[in-house]
């Protein structure tokens, strides 16, 4: 439980998001959480050494503003100067959390050291290979003084100056790197973006780059699971934490509040080995592509799998190690060889092939529409002359259906990889506006669903989902493209009663192989369609706009259909 809650008028310069310029908004906070609560050891400044690592606990550096926050660093016994990977999240840099509370993760905590930090670098692997390693509890959490903000400018500045300290002492070599998942990938775009001059190299591995659009509001429906879920995680605190919860529910528009937490992610230009996985849609997947894109660096590097975030992080060390090897130590590594792109096609649960390309998205990609019929509940390459309507409620206890599908079948193998978009005609029957959500399944020739690893610890998910609140659909024409609908969430548009309206729903990408017989299936409804209990990591949209009934036009008229992004070699002409 939070303790009680404040505010105060944030007005600073920001340079995120596309936007330059200055921000007024009233930031909320709230008490943060008891220290005690999280097992914090307390402060206790001291330097031991075991096993060939120097352990200093609790080093204090002062930020521009006179503020202290609070460090532990590792680092090879033997004397030297050594480069330093910094690991930045607000999860505590005494290991609180554990993947034993994950099940079916993929890691157990027996197999990295007692040192580990939660998402973050083993010291026990990285300085055995000459490197430091930091963990930091940044302004305002745990013993670091000041007040906990998440994500802002305040903490990309405060990275940047840690950055700068951390190389000019004398057991770092001047280089810095920075070095995790989620949290600790998402601080790498804010400080990266600020281009501090000892930050030599970054390793972003599935880290979210647009708040609003890949966490808070899917398709401007509001998160209400995996945040509640997370902010605990993120809110201890000696002060005060930011209320994001009140935050969110204040700013449900994409705003200033929201653009102060994007990176201006085309002023990144340090070499960067990015990691984005087909399996954390809702969380990840999006935002680590759409960085990739956008990040300024000549010397950049894209690895997209289907596996479990935090196995794939542990065991991909030595990949990882290449890296650094040849941007923090000057080594002439493998990293010369590497494609720039090298991508994971799925056919099921960790069953898929790895591939090399060019760039994201691969320039090869050849987009088709497949044509959604109402009459037949299928998906075809020409469009029905005839309309028809497909029809399901959002009622709970309803008479009729409460979700559509359209099938396409294979006659052909093929690979669909990248982003789809769903263009769809709606009309919502007793409301005003209406929550759509839609997931791509494959169907095997038995007809059964194939399962995938989704998100962090399960391995029933779909190959791809995508959300919609209709009166988001205003489009951003400067970021939008014909494959992939950007919507710019500045205001809303509602339906006007009978009104029939075209949409477009950017669907997360993916990359999926589909053989002869198989099927394509498209599921649109009223609720989510993937449903985990809410303390196991997952996304939810809890609360919604929808009442009565929603119609899909298709044919005719309505050119309904599904924009796909078949690999041009896999489809016969």
């Amino acid at each position: 439980m939070y303790l009680s809650e404040s505010s105060f008028l944030l007005v600073g310069e920001l340079q995120t998001g596309g936007f330059v310029g200055f921000a007024t908004f009233e930031l909320r906070f709230r008490d943060g959480l008891p220290l005690e609560k999280g097992k914090y050891p307390g402060q206790r400044p001291r330097t031991e050494t075991s096993e060939g690592i120097i352990r200093d606990y609790d080093i204090a550096v002062k930020m521009r503003d006179g503020v202290n926050i609070y460090v532990d660093l590792f680092r090879p016994e033997q004397p030297g100067e050594y480069p330093v990977l910094l690991a930045w999240a607000p999860y505590g840099k005494h290991g609180r959390i554990k993947y034993s509370y994950f099940p079916h993760c993929g890691v157990c905590d027996s197999d990295l050291s007692s040192l580990a930090a939660f998402e973050a670098a083993d010291p026990r692997y990285w300085c055995a290979h000459g490197y430091g390693v930091m963990y930091a509890d940044p302004r305002g959490a745990w013993g670091s003084e000041g007040d906990l903000t998440l994500l802002g400018p305040q903490e990309a500045q405060d990275c940047y100056d840690l950055i700068e300290w951390t190389g000019v002492q004398p057991w770092c070599n001047g280089k810095v790197g920075m070095h995790g998942v989620s949290y600790l990938a998402w601080s790498q775009w804010k400080a990266a973006a600020l281009n501090p001059p000892h930050l030599a190299a970054i390793n972003p591995w599935e880290g979210v780059s647009d708040f609003y659009r890949e966490l808070a509001f899917h398709g401007g429906i509001p998160e209400t699971a995996f945040l509640p879920m997370w902010l605990p995680s993120v809110s201890f605190s000696k002060t005060r934490v930011e209320d994001l919860v009140r935050m969110a529910q204040e700013h449900p528009l994409f705003d200033e509040y929201w653009q102060s937490k994007n990176a201006d992610l085309s002023q990144i230009t340090v070499p960067c080995f990015a990691v984005a996985s087909w399996a954390d849609h809702g969380l990840h997947a999006r935002g680590t592509l759409e960085a990739f894109k956008q990040i300024a660096s000549k010397e950049k590097w894209l690895l997209i799998h289907g596996r479990k975030k935090w196995e794939n992080f542990y065991q991909n060390a030595e990949r990882q190690r290449q890296f650094f090897d040849m941007f923090l130590k000057s080594k002439q590594t493998e990293v010369r060889f590497w494609p720039k792109v090298l991508l994971e096609t799925r056919e099921r649960y960790y069953l898929g092939n790895f591939r090399p390309e060019t760039d994201w998205p691969p320039p090869q990609t050849r987009y088709e529409s497949l044509f959604l019929d109402a009459n037949t509940g299928e998906m075809g390459w020409q469009k029905a002359s005839v309309e028809a309507e497909a029809r399901y409620s959002t009622g709970s206890g309803a008479a009729g259906a409460t979700w559509v599908q359209f099938d396409h079948r294979w006659e052909h193998k093929v690979e669909l990889t990248g982003n789809m978009k769903l263009k769809l005609w709606v009309e919502a029957s007793d409301a005003d506006d209406m929550d759509l959500f839609v997931a791509v399944q494959k169907i095997d020739r038995s007809g059964e669903i194939v399962p995938f690893q989704f998100l962090g610890n399960h391995e029933d998910g779909p190959v791809a989902l995508g959300w919609l609140r209709v009166s988001h659909r205003e489009l951003d024409p400067e970021r939008s493209t014909p494959a992939q609908p950007v919507h710019s969430h500045l205001r809303e548009e509602k339906l006007k009663p009978g009104e029939v309206v075209p949409v477009e729903i950017e669907i997360w990408p993916s990359g999926t192989l589909f053989h002869e017989n198989e099927i394509l299936r498209i599921v649109i409804q009223g609720k989510d369609i993937y449903t985990y209990p809410h303390d196991m990591n997952t996304n939810a949209h809890t609360v919604t706009v929808n009442r009565g009934d929603h119609v899909i036009h298709t044919g005719g008229r309505f050119d309904s259909h599904l924009l796909i992004p078949v690999m041009a070699e896999s489809i016969p002409e």
